[in-house]
């Protein structure tokens, strides 16, 4: 018997002060902005949601438990090593991913140049055909801390299987 689960995530960071340098990182990619996130680790808000979607679905908890930003070893670290690790424990308990759907929150940057890229990226990081993977973003119409500009939000879907 197959056996089907859906998980959900969401994430949010606040963009960091422009002195500090941080590049903005979305969905594992450099994207250029005049300013990046704030975080413990590189802030990637929508790797952050994927996987907390990825982790709900299995029934594994969810980032905070797993990558507390209590913990100095994940001071400033790469979302995408915590993507693969993440991707380790689901395979280990004989978790496999469908597809993803992702979307980020926010009024800048726009994401269409960089759209293909990130999917990329991340199929890579599943081991899914670039069509597992579906990137999209949506504005506040200004409203709200999104709307203002003061950070992004990410929403995450995903569709995981065992047999």
């Amino acid at each position: 018997m197959t056996a089907i689960r859906v998980g959900q995530g969401f994430d949010v960071h606040r963009f960091a002060d422009p002195e500090a340098g941080r590049p903005l990182m979305l969905m594992g990619c450099v994207i250029p902005h005049n300013r990046g996130l704030a975080g413990h680790s590189d802030a990637d808000v929508m790797l952050h949601a994927l996987m907390d979607a990825l982790l709900g679905a299995a029934g594994l908890g969810d980032i905070g438990q797993h990558f507390p930003d209590t913990d100095p070893a994940y001071k400033g670290a790469d979302s995408a090593v915590l993507l693969a690790r993440v991707m380790g424990d689901l395979t280990e308990r004989g978790w496999q991913v469908v597809n993803v759907d992702v979307c980020l929150i926010g009024e800048r940057p726009k994401i269409g140049p960089h759209r293909q890229r990130m999917q990329a990226r991340v199929a890579q990081l599943l081991g899914l055909p670039p069509d597992g993977v579906n990137v999209k973003a949506t504005t506040t119409e200004t409203l709200g801390f999104t709307g203002r500009g003061e950070g992004l939000a990410a929403q995450a879907v995903v569709l995981i299987r065992r047999s």
